[in-house]
């Protein structure tokens, strides 16, 4: 099931394993796993590829992070299947995402000789990148009436929806909110007007996923087979060169 009306999808470079995600969707439909398992699920996924990172298992650590792409759009397809929104699973899919995605860093900076400082600026670049990719991406759902799982602005807890526990909901958002808070600013910073636009063209909003996480997962697995992964940190911070390309054509353009 997509986020967004028919008309408005477009090819999403970072979304690469939605086949399988939905195959694996509907084949736990009838099931008791519920999407906040698969979750953990991914949380697995990545630190396998973790694992395998530091003991040099460059191929297998690949198929780990392509795979914790993959179940991370499993759960959002298991939870519109079942029909079982929930803004803790929402909640807890961001939070183990930003703590991957330092761990997997972190890991690239301990098997190679890069600078602390590198490290540092790659986990801002890759994830300033990420949320520049969902503000857009957020806003354009909302303005078409496409999934409203996700919210433009994240600044109060949201009222829990039915089956929820409205404490878990609160503690959730308050986690959530710490870890994306500066980032959240920094891109409202840069593009705040970026909300009164009725939709972005597809074109754009191909381009922009590549700066989605599951893309840059991708990246980062296609650089292990390559054997260039002292290369990952480095690259991210320049990849980081493209936020400021993609916010310069949507002020200059999109209009």
């Amino acid at each position: 099931m997509s986020k967004l009306p028919k008309q408005y999808q477009f090819v999403d470079l970072s979304d690469y394993g939605r086949f399988v995600a939905r195959q694996i969707a509907f084949a736990l439909k009838n099931t008791s796993v519920t999407p906040i398992h698969v979750t953990y699920w991914f949380i697995i996924s990545g630190l396998l590829a973790i694992i395998c990172i530091i003991y040099q298992f460059n191929f297998a650590a690949a198929f780990f992070l392509v795979l914790k792409s993959i179940l991370d759009a499993a759960d959002g397809e298991l939870s519109r299947i079942k029909k079982m929104p929930s803004y803790v699973g929402r909640y807890l899919d961001s939070i183990a995402d930003i703590i991957l995605n330092f761990l997997f860093l972190f890991t690239f900076w301990y098997i190679t000789d890069d600078p602390l400082l590198y490290l540092l600026l790659a986990f801002i670049g890759i994830q300033l990148q990420g949320t520049l990719y969902n503000y857009y991406y957020v806003i354009l759902r909302n303005n078409v009436n496409g999934d409203l799982t996700s919210r433009v602005f994240e600044d109060s807890a949201p009222k829990a929806m039915q089956g929820e526990n409205q404490r878990n909901v609160d503690i959730h958002y308050k986690i959530f909110r710490f870890l994306y808070i500066s980032f959240d600013k920094t891109i409202y910073f840069l593009d705040r007007k970026a909300i009164d636009s009725k939709s972005f063209p597809k074109w754009f909003m191909t381009m922009l996923s590549t700066l989605g996480l599951g893309f840059q997962l991708l990246i980062m697995s296609l650089m292990l087979v390559l054997n260039l992964e002292r290369y990952v940190i480095p690259f991210f911070i320049a990849y980081s060169t493209l936020i400021l390309v993609f916010v310069g054509i949507r002020r200059l353009i999109l209009k």
